[in-house]
C-alpha cells in the first residue's frame, strides 16, 4: 500500500509543477462594454456587464471563450476575443494618491478613486507602478492600491 501511494505521488509532482509554474496572466476587457457570463456560452446566465478597459485576471482558457477571476474574486467567462493584452490597473482603496515619483515624499500628480481604471506604463518595482490616467497624467502609485499586478 505504502508503495501505491508513493508511486501516485512521484506521478503527480509534474502535473502539480507545471500548474504551479504558470505565470499569473491577466488582460483588460476591450474598447466596449462587455457580458460575463457564468458558463462558456452565450446561452449562459448573464451575470453582469463589465466595462471597458476592466483588468481580469485570466484562471483558464477554452477555445473561444476564457474564465477569469475580477477584483471581487468572483469568476466569470468571457469571449476571448473581447480581451485585450494592454495592462490596466484598477484602484482598490478610497483615495489612491499618484505622485511623481515612487517616493511618498514626491509632489501629489493626482488623486483616483475606488475602482478607477487606470493603464500600466511600467512594470512594477519597489512597491510601487506608474500609471497613465485617461486623461494622460502619468505618476507612479503603491502596488498595494491598485489591483491588476
Amino acid at each position: 500500500m505504502r508503495r501505491l501511494i508513493a508511486t501516485c505521488c512521484v506521478s503527480l509532482l509534474p502535473m502539480l509543477a507545471s500548474v504551479s509554474a504558470q505565470a499569473i496572466e491577466f488582460r483588460s476587457v476591450g474598447a466596449s462594454p462587455v457580458i460575463m457570463y457564468d458558463a462558456p456560452s452565450q446561452k449562459g446566465g448573464k451575470l453582469y456587464v463589465a466595462p471597458r478597459g476592466m483588468p481580469v485576471e485570466v484562471v483558464f482558457t477554452s477555445g473561444a471563450w476564457s474564465k477569469v477571476r475580477d477584483m471581487s474574486g468572483d469568476l466569470s467567462w468571457i469571449e476571448s476575443k473581447d480581451l485585450i493584452t494592454r495592462r490596466n490597473l484598477i484602484v482598490r482603496v478610497a483615495n489612491a494618491k499618484v505622485r511623481e515619483t515612487a517616493d511618498d515624499a514626491s509632489p501629489l500628480v493626482f488623486s483616483a478613486d475606488k475602482s478607477v481604471v487606470l493603464e500600466m506604463a511600467e512594470p512594477a518595482t519597489s512597491g510601487w507602478v506608474k500609471v497613465k490616467h485617461r486623461d494622460g497624467q502619468l505618476g507612479y502609485v503603491k502596488v498595494n492600491e491598485v489591483w491588476g499586478l
